[in-house]
């Protein structure tokens, strides 16, 4: 398999297991195998308010962040920010409350997610790495150590806790080791040596290869639970398949849990191993960025550039493309 399908499946199955994830948001623990116990069609079912496919704001954000690596020729964090302005501004239909808080905020991009920590004492959320999965795809080919500064600046934008800005930036190695077709989960120890050591305790624990879910002190939208629930999924699973449908049933919050695990696991095992029946229906409206809607191809597009934005990308979806029944 080579990088490119490793990278469209890292994208392309984020956005999946998002829309699959959606529908089950804090529900219980479960309830997408009670509902489709032997998978079908309907499993895109929507719900929720989402329509049947629809990616939610982890997959809207990680596509602005995209976006802004491709046009701005790199890192930009003001671009990044104000494109998150501009689509927290267009009423998205969901959004979290610490994201609203500091995008709304009225401070500058550098400051906003400080002052939101400063007054409330409580920022490891998930926010941040819901939407790496593309940051982690585009920084990917500049080694670890730029990966996961790259991962820590962007977090920061929005989350002013390091907790985020450490399991962010784990994400984005476990995700790097696989688009180079190595084991990811074996590298979680040498991507644990990397983090600050006020916060590698509490992900040694969460990323053991013996801890569950079940185990963890706070719910799974916190930074550290979601991640590792996430690896805890591909760890357990043997395909893109079992990973996603254990992600989402953990119950929680669902479609973050899905989103990491699905992006990890669609670099780990590719773009061929998700089911088209999902890829087929996935969509992701953009509020903000005139209203467009990505759908597969589109996707996949993004996914390529950002892996290598100098590569004849069409010839490479056309690649891609002939892979799939």
């Amino acid at each position: 398999m080579d990088r490119n399908q490793r990278a469209v499946g890292a994208v392309v199955g984020s956005a999946v297991g998002d829309a699959l994830g959606g529908p089950f948001e804090f529900g219980p623990a479960g309830a997408f195998s009670a509902r489709f116990p032997g998978g079908g069609d309907m499993e895109m079912c929507g719900g929720g308010g989402w329509e049947p496919g629809e990616a939610t704001d982890d997959t809207q954000m990680a596509v602005h962040l995209g976006e802004s690596l491709l046009e701005r020729g790199g890192l930009d964090l003001p671009d990044v920010f104000a494109r998150f302005q501009r689509w927290a501004a267009a009423d998205p239909k969901d959004i979290g409350l610490q994201t609203e808080d500091v995008l709304t905020n009225g401070e500058a991009w550098d400051a906003a997610a400080a002052a939101h920590f400063a007054s409330n004492h409580r920022a490891a959320g998930n926010g941040a790495l819901m939407r790496a999965t593309t940051s982690a795809v585009h920084f990917a080919a500049q080694g670890r150590q730029a990966s996961m500064d790259a991962a820590r600046e962007i977090s920061a934008l929005t989350h002013g806790d390091p907790a985020v800005w450490e399991g962010t930036a784990i994400f984005h190695e476990l995700v790097r080791v696989a688009l180079e077709g190595e084991d990811a989960l074996a590298a979680v120890p040498s991507a644990l040596a990397q983090v600050r050591p006020e916060h590698r305790d509490r992900y040694a624990v969460v990323l053991h290869p013996r801890w569950h879910p079940d185990q963890a002190t706070e719910f799974n939208g916190a930074v550290w639970p979601c991640l590792g629930s996430a690896v805890w999924a591909v760890r357990t699973t043997t395909s893109y398949e079992g990973a996603v449908r254990a992600a989402v049933d953990l119950g929680g919050d669902t479609d973050t849990v899905a989103a990491v695990a699905g992006g990890l696991a669609g670099a780990i095992h590719g773009f061929d191993a998700i089911p088209t029946r999902w890829t087929a229906a996935v969509n992701v409206p953009l509020p903000g960025a005139g209203e467009r809607v990505l759908r597969l191809s589109d996707l996949a597009r993004l996914a390529l550039r950002l892996a290598d934005p100098s590569t004849g990308w069409n010839a490479c979806l056309r690649d891609v493309r002939s892979t799939r029944p």
